[in-house]
């Protein structure tokens, strides 16, 4: 045995055994042991990651100021309604002018009670015709029938009185020729008999009063004409004041109790524009159309004109009559009028769709070189369905907005839009 085997002891089984499986772990523990990071790799990945946030950062800044720039500019454009804009077209008009107008009966006459009481009976509905003097309703008036019964006794006494001082009077105005009776006493009897007599003229103007009274228990028609409302039932309180009834039951002041029309002649009021108004003579011819008589013209004539010239509307009033004894036409009733005319005359025409309805008539929103609306009142001429004269009211040059919206209104800047311009057009939509 060697000396070095003499020195190392031999190691035994159990050693053995305990240093193969301490092997293994002590590998694998330097495996899992992380390497060691230097401070230079690390201040460089966060100079890295402020880099990063830094430009993250700036572009979304830069982003939404883009953005909110873009939805400002959008916003300005897109903030006033887009209107599209036409010309009224310049053309001759024909030898004949159409008017608007609406017919009134001739002498229209609302009748109010003149007493108060109750109504006794009514004799004649809406759609009666009636004659001048007919009995139209009678009333009952029992207080003042007692008061002109209580008028005409006094008027009795008042003039037997004054009889008595009539008597007197002669008889002291005999006696004082014979120096019988003094002159004090026959003047007296003078002055009695004058007292009585004005006693007796105020008697009798109170029955006359009351007997006028009693006269409109009484209601008759005035003229000839046909009944078109009744606003009383029997048993009804009339006053004075003109409490009626109406059509729902209630009651209602300071109304008439009988419409009565006289209908066998009817007004028409026009309007002749100026530009015609020479035209419009007393005499002229008319021919009158109504919607419910298609294909049918009724005859009338200018009877009378104002001979003034509204500045408002630059037209002349005008009246026509028309013959209604056949009963065709009926008060109320619109109709057109056509007149005709000495010479054509230039018209403009604008499309139905550019109008717009107002409680004062028709208007078209006209725009200005600054893109803001003014609402211009027209007259309109013939229609001819999808267009319409215009006789006054517009002028050749103004831009008229095609289809203006229900919520255009008069000095509202617009955003004009051209058929032509696409991105205005994609813009209007959005």
């Amino acid at each position: 045995m060697s000396a070095d085997e003499q020195t190392t002891p031999k190691a035994s089984p159990e050693q053995s055994l305990a240093k193969e499986q301490a092997a293994p772990h002590d590998a694998q523990q330097k495996i899992q042991e992380p390497p060691k990071i230097s401070r230079r790799s690390l201040l460089s990945l966060v100079v890295i990651v402020l880099v990063v946030a830094v430009v993250i950062a700036v572009f979304g800044i830069v982003s939404r100021k883009h953005a909110s720039a873009e939805l400002k500019t959008y916003t300005e454009n897109t903030s006033a309604p887009p209107v599209t804009l036409e010309k009224p077209v310049m053309q001759k008009g024909g030898r004949e002018i159409v008017l608007p107008g609406n017919m009134q009966a001739f002498t229209l006459a609302p009748i109010y009670a003149r007493t108060t009481g109750y109504v006794k009976a009514w004799y004649h509905d809406i759609g009666t015709p009636v004659r001048k003097g007919e009995l139209l309703a009678v009333i009952e008036t029992p207080e003042l029938d007692q008061e002109l019964a209580s008028a005409k006794a006094d008027l009795a006494t008042a003039k037997s009185n004054a009889g008595i001082a009539k008597v007197t009077s002669d008889r002291y105005s005999d006696l004082i020729g014979r120096n019988a009776v003094s002159q004090q006493d026959t003047d007296t009897a003078a002055q009695a008999l004058e007292a009585r007599n004005t006693q007796v003229a105020s008697a009798q103007a109170n029955v006359q009063r009351l007997e006028e009274l009693v006269s409109f228990e009484r209601i008759i028609a005035p003229f000839d004409g046909v009944i078109t409302a009744r606003n009383l039932d029997i048993g009804q309180l009339i006053t004075a004041t003109g409490s009626t009834s109406t059509s729902g039951g209630a009651s209602s002041a300071n109304k008439e109790i009988f419409d009565i029309s006289a209908v066998r002649t009817l007004r028409v009021f026009i309007n002749v524009p100026q530009i015609y108004s020479p035209d419009a003579k007393n005499g002229t011819i008319a021919k009158l159309t109504l919607p419910q008589y298609p294909g049918r013209t009724f005859e009338g004539k200018l009877v009378r004109s104002s001979d003034a010239v509204d500045p408002a509307t630059r037209t002349l009033l005008a009246e026509v009559d028309v013959d209604n004894r056949s009963g065709a036409l009926l008060p109320g009733s619109y109709t057109e009028v056509h007149l005709n005319v000495s010479s054509e005359a230039p018209v403009l025409v604008v499309p139905v769709s550019a109008l717009i309805l107002e409680p004062d008539g028709l208007r078209v929103a006209t725009v200005d070189a600054n893109h803001h609306v003014h609402m211009a009142r027209i007259m309109p001429g013939r229609d001819y369905g999808t267009t319409v004269e215009v006789l006054a009211g517009l002028k050749p040059e103004d831009s008229i907005v095609g289809n203006p919206p229900d919520s255009l209104t008069d000095g509202e800047e617009v955003r004009v839009v051209t058929p032509n311009n696409q991105n205005q057009a994609a813009e209007g939509k959005r």
